[in-house]
């Protein structure tokens, strides 16, 4: 009677049924022994039909606990023998993707990880980091073998460091549907055509890539000119924001020299002023209104005055306004915030591209926070392998529900 409750349990079905169970109180373990019906045949993938048993493997497969005892199926797990004569393994179809492991069992496993580091989650389950990690990197790399990206029009690029010293990583990913679906190593020119082929291997082509939204790193300019042809480059207002910011906060620096009023303003100038506490906006607008005085005040303007002008959506607006406040910004003696004009100047089409496509990188952004976040928890990363795999399954966009049905 307890076997057929264990068989209801499990979902084991004819041939299959379950012949006995273990438990060792001692160990904590419960073993369930799993065996099929004589005279019982079996389909195998690779040809037509059902075919007779030729010998068996006894295989053990590690599933969900049981209460606080740990689950083990033992099955007679049978090699049938094929009609051009080959003889070839037939496991269950709660047999899991890893050699050693249920279906559900993998399942739990996939989920824990999306939310704890690969060790945490060897903790938990009871197995190695290197088998957690297996798991994991098998389910990514099946899911991400079977993208389909024939409708990706649009890609976001970014880069992320996964190491110290100069360990990049690149991550595109289908802006529309904001999710990863590539990732490799390096942040040159390289990557973007590593990416052309991969769309090759996933039903699309990089013809049919329209628009790619990039920071202004002369390599993913020159690796998107020479490997998506049809691609409109959209640098996005806020990469073109944080130059603006970052000459601001060189501006209070050397004017903090001979300026001691300066001290104390840095966060004051770079967040934005409605998110600052009264006594820090008062602050600030003490030093606005030295705007005609302090090259301080007059690089903060310049900076709103940008964002003001890129909110707009009239192209034409926008390019004649970005036009002039360039034009401005070189007339003045705001040194640090010339850099940025110039940089405007120089990438002037793909920042005024951002007014029509509104694509931003933001997404990836936030994502690379994550990802560094899981980094930190597990105390570094060393192998590239290892940070695409806690990559894909950080952005939680994967399909494994197509892999392992109770992993959706």
């Amino acid at each position: 009677m307890h076997n057929q409750i264990f068989e209801t349990a499990l979902g084991v079905t004819s041939p299959w049924f379950v012949q006995g169970v273990d438990f060792d109180a001692a160990k904590k373990t419960l073993t369930i022994r799993v065996d099929f019906a004589a005279g019982s045949r079996f389909a195998h993938p690779t040809a037509a039909g059902l075919h007779p048993v030729h010998d068996t493997q006894v295989k053990r497969y590690r599933h969900l606990n049981f209460f606080q005892h740990e689950c083990y199926l033992e099955v007679r797990t049978p090699r049938v023998k094929l009609p051009e004569g080959r003889v070839v393994l037939v496991e269950p179809d709660w047999a899991g993707k890893l050699s050693g492991f249920t279906l559900l069992f993998e399942a739990l496993v996939l989920a824990l990880a999306q939310q704890m580091p690969f060790a945490a989650v060897a903790r938990t389950v009871g197995e190695s980091w290197h088998r957690v990690h297996a798991i994991c990197a098998r389910y990514v790399e099946l899911a991400v073998a079977a993208a389909d990206l024939s409708e990706t029009t649009a890609l976001a690029i970014d880069e992320t460091s996964y190491r110290r010293g100069h360990n990049y990583l690149t991550v595109a990913a289908d802006a529309d549907e904001r999710k990863v679906v590539f990732a490799t190593e390096g942040r040159d020119a390289e990557t973007i055509e590593r990416l052309a082929e991969h769309l090759t291997e996933h039903q699309a082509t990089p013809e049919q890539i329209s628009s790619v939204s990039i920071d202004m790193s002369p390599a993913f300019i020159k690796g998107v000119a020479d490997h998506l042809p049809n691609a409109r480059i959209t640098f996005d207002k806020f990469h073109v924001i944080v130059h603006a910011s970052a000459a601001v906060d060189k501006t209070r620096r050397l004017e903090q020299k001979t300026d001691p009023d300066l001290k104390g303003l840095r966060w004051a100038l770079l967040k934005d002023r409605d998110r600052l506490p009264e006594s820090q906006r008062a602050d600030l607008d003490a030093l606005i209104a030295q705007v005609t005085t302090k090259r301080t005040a007059c690089a903060w303007a310049y900076r709103e005055q940008l964002r003001e002008i890129l909110e707009r959506r009239q192209i034409n607006v926008v390019r004649t306004l970005l036009a002039q406040w360039c034009t401005n910004v070189m007339r003045s003696k705001v040194e640090p915030m010339k850099e940025v004009a110039r940089l405007i100047r120089n990438h002037f089409d793909g920042i005024v591209a951002w007014t029509q496509t509104r694509q931003t990188n933001g997404f990836l952004e936030a994502l690379n926070g994550l990802f560094q976040t899981a980094k930190r928890k597990a105390r570094g990363y060393t192998r590239f392998a290892t940070m695409r795999t806690v990559l894909f399954l950080i952005a939680r966009k994967l399909d494994f529900a197509r892999i392992n049905p109770h992993a959706a």
